[in-house]
């Protein structure tokens, strides 16, 4: 009786309960759908709406039970993707100073090859070489060393201490320049690499450029010790200097070196500008990414870019000739100009003679005399250079044509205008080096005025360059910032 009575009372306190709860729930004023359903059996409770009503108090008391909302939350928006590294422009100013030092490496580089200083410093050391002979005794040792070579016991057997310390010195500061080159890329290179001012692909470009920098120094060396060695000397007219076909790989390095840091310099100063909203290459009018890619589109721009990208090669392979005529003093030739020798071209014996042959057939009899015949390799820096001016006149009056002239922005047609007189200026410099005899001043000015040319050339083909897709992406972000910010003044 006792169990039957406890049943009793427990179902009468649920029911007073339930009760309760319905009469709670009824009263409110609410939708149907927002009416609260409780399972008595369960220790959960469903909201129907997005929204949950108060607590009536008596539901307080139901600590246990749990509460969880089945109403739909609005989708949350996608993150918008990271927007792509742009270098700054910090970037393209360190590039543009990177190839100017390389620029100055090749003029100080020229100099030391005309003042034959090369060949004073008969050891290479990348990391004790950095300080000079700093006594006398020191200086009296790196003498005796140059003493040994062949350039002083065949031409400067009469030099004094004196003589001595103006060669060491150009070749030193040639050396150490080079190494500054190294500091001043590597090291802000690592700082933009590792802060992630620059792309990964950006990084690995530039990274190649630093490890041809480092190329350079062992092929400088390399190209010193052709002239160290006396075995080298059965060739005919042969005397003791360095390897023509190492000189001009060295120069060809640097020249390639100049060529990156440019061109990338430029590109990344461009784009810098393009992104923060510039015009691109002085169009008139805003300069839409659109706008852009129809520009670049027109037939008459492509070819023509094209065109100037042949014609900065023609200039590169001209300014490599002129290493095999430095290293061959071919200069000293002919001294007349345009012809040789009263005619265009000198007799076809003396530009193939079978003297610099090797080959007990003759089978070498072309090649060399190209690369090593002092004759021949003049008479083809003479029509390169030529090819070089005539085909920088030909692209300088497409830009005279009314066509070209509307379908070219005008960045581009200055451009043009500056290559071409650069190239007259150059020929008159190297028609002036070879009349006097390649004097030292003249001849500096002669293989600056090459690079010069080039960098004039890289211009031009630079100019018609599409910006890059992160100057895009950013210009887009920028215009948007300067449009809210005139809608919200």
């Amino acid at each position: 009786m006792a169990g039957l009575g406890i049943v009793s009372l427990s179902a009468w306190l649920f029911t007073m309960i339930w009760g309760a709860l319905r009469k709670a729930a009824s009263t409110r004023s609410t939708p149907l759908c927002r009416q609260l359903v409780v399972r008595p059996f369960s220790f959960h409770r469903t909201v129907l709406a997005p929204s949950i009503p108060p607590r009536p108090r008596i539901l307080s008391l139901l600590s246990p039970y749990k509460f969880r909302s089945f109403a739909s939350k609005p989708p949350t928006p996608p993150a918008p993707a990271p927007l792509p590294i742009l270098a700054p422009r910090s970037v393209g100013t360190w590039l543009m100073v990177s190839a100017t030092l390389v620029f100055g490496i090749i003029v100080v580089g020229g100099v030391t090859r005309l003042t034959e200083s090369g060949l004073s410093i008969t050891e290479w050391r990348p990391i004790t070489g950095i300080l000079p002979p700093l006594s006398d005794a020191e200086w009296d040792a790196e003498f005796h060393k140059y003493k040994q070579t062949p350039e002083f016991k065949m031409l400067n057997s009469s030099a004094t201490l004196d003589d001595f310390k103006f060669i060491f010195n150009m070749e030193w500061g040639h050396r150490i320049l080079g190494r500054l080159i190294g500091v001043v890329f590597v090291g802000p290179l690592l700082y933009y690499g590792l802060r992630k001012k620059i792309s990964p692909s950006s990084f690995a470009r530039l990274f190649g450029l630093g490890a041809l920098i480092g190329a350079q120094g062992l092929l400088g060396w390399y190209m010193v010790q052709s002239g160290l060695d006396d075995t080298n000397l059965d060739s005919p007219g042969a005397v003791p200097r360095v390897s023509q076909y190492r000189l001009a790989a060295h120069l060809g390095i640097a020249l390639a070196l100049y060529a990156g840091m440019f061109g990338a310099g430029i590109a990344a100063i461009k784009d810098w500008k393009f992104a923060k909203g510039a015009t691109w290459n002085g169009l008139d009018g805003q300069a839409t990414a659109q706008r852009v890619k129809t520009v670049l589109r027109n037939p008459a721009v492509r070819a023509f870019r094209n065109k100037s990208w042949a014609v900065t090669g023609l200039v590169f392979l001209t300014a490599l000739s002129g290493a095999f005529v430095a290293g061959l003093d071919a200069g000293l030739l002919y001294n007349e100009f345009p012809l040789m020798g009263g005619r265009l071209a000198p007799p076809a014996d003396e530009l193939f003679s079978p003297d610099y042959a090797k080959n007990a057939d003759k089978s070498d009899l072309w090649w060399r005399n190209i690369f090593e015949n002092p004759t021949t390799v003049q008479f083809d820096h003479r029509v390169l250079a030529t090819t070089t001016y005539l085909s920088t006149a030909a692209l300088w009056i497409q830009t005279l044509r009314p066509a070209m002239r509307a379908a070219l922005p005008p960045a581009t047609r200055i451009a043009a205008h500056a290559a071409f007189a650069m190239a007259n200026v150059q020929v008159l410099l190297g028609i002036s080096t070879l009349l006097y005899l390649v004097p030292v001043p003249l001849a500096a000015a002669h293989q600056a005025g090459s690079v010069m040319l080039l960098s004039a050339m890289l211009h031009v083909a630079m100019s018609l360059r599409h910006p890059g897709a992160a100057a895009r992406a950013w210009r887009k972000v920028f215009a948007g910032r300067v449009g809210t910010v005139n809608v919200s003044s």
